[in-house]
């Protein structure tokens, strides 16, 4: 949930102020857009403020999508600026509650390592794994972080390897080896009064962290647009001239794919989906002065939903369910014509 784009180039205190903006035009997707505003807060050093929106999110009344990310977030920055003992309880919280969800794990765990509470954020990621990965297949994308953050741990621990850092290490596709990577002595030789080792261990982390930027500091996603069968039904019903747009759900769906791959095969990087809903859709015609029928109404509502953080990035990460909503992996569903 943090921003990525770097620091230099905007003014955080600003753009946080937008993002707040933002989030009391469209309350559906205030959760995400605060939380983008706290971290914002949090780079332009306002932790307290960052604190607030966080306390504003936790006392809304509507259910949160994800209130232990929220919770895990608050933690973390309220120990950032000296309140440990309310962040420990929150963590705490978090870790006997259990959620399914891998970020907050991810988020109280390197909180606790940024800390220097090395055995708690070991105890803390092995939970997570164990909780999250024991008898699954292939581990989802999202939770390579949990794996990779407990071998970093348990490197600096001077642990001996496991079945839990072999699978990290066969999952890491790096150039540098994760051994390498969580080296103690890395650190240690930035402290060298030998200029030949300095500038070989500076080499390197720049090399990391141009890889880490590029991950990060991807552009503005190309989305496309999908409606799940019974909004589709639900928009054709109350517009049927859309339906030369849509002539079934399982062409649209069809369509959907074939235009992400050829996005992709034409070099376009980082595209995406976005799901629509037949109200959502209605206000955003209206707050076009236009008609819902108006065909070219449809990839500007795909991109105000992106702008709006609700673009998923496509394809789906091996193990992960079809963006579909089938409820099968990617691979066995739309993903088959990529295996």
């Amino acid at each position: 949930m943090r921003p990525d784009t770097p620091a230099e180039n905007v003014d955080h205190t600003a753009e946080a102020a937008r993002l707040e903006r933002t989030a009391g035009l469209y309350p559906a997707d205030a959760e995400a857009l605060l939380l983008q505003a706290a971290a914002h807060l949090e780079l332009a050093g306002d932790r307290p403020a960052a604190t607030a929106l966080y306390d504003r999110l936790l006392s809304t009344p509507a259910a949160l999508e994800n209130p232990h990310l929220v919770r895990a977030l608050k933690a973390s920055n309220l120990w950032e600026y000296g309140h440990e003992a309310e962040a420990r309880a929150i963590i705490d919280g978090i870790r006997e509650t259990a959620p399914r969800d891998p970020a907050p794990w991810v988020i109280v765990a390197e909180a606790l390592e940024a800390h220097d509470e090395l055995e708690s954020a070991q105890k803390t990621f092995t939970a997570a794994v164990t909780l999250l990965l024991t008898d699954v297949p292939e581990p989802p994308y999202a939770t390579l972080p949990l794996l990779f953050g407990r071998h970093r741990v348990r490197r600096m621990l001077g642990a001996t390897h496991d079945e839990w850092d072999l699978l990290a290490d066969t999952l890491h596709s790096s150039a540098v080896s994760l051994d390498e990577l969580h080296d103690p002595k890395r650190i240690w030789s930035l402290g060298s009064d030998n200029p030949a080792e300095l500038e070989a261990e500076i080499s390197r982390l720049r090399a990391e962290l141009g890889v880490y930027r590029e991950a990060l500091s991807r552009p503005f996603p190309v989305a496309i647009l999908h409606w799940p069968s019974d909004e589709l039904a639900e928009l054709l019903t109350a517009y049927p001239t859309l339906s030369a747009e849509y002539p079934s759900h399982q062409e649209h769906l069809a369509t959907i794919e074939a235009s992400l791959r050829e996005l992709t095969a034409s070099g376009t990087a980082n595209v995406g989906i976005v799901t629509g809903t037949a109200p959502s859709y209605e206000a955003f015609a209206a707050s076009e002065s236009s008609s819902p029928s108006d065909v070219s109404l449809l990839p500007q509502y795909a991109t105000t939903l992106a702008a709006r953080g609700r673009a998923v990035a496509w394809p789906p990460q091996r193990g992960e369910e079809c963006w579909c909503e089938s409820g099968r992996h990617y691979q066995d569903c739309h993903g088959l014509q990529e295996a």
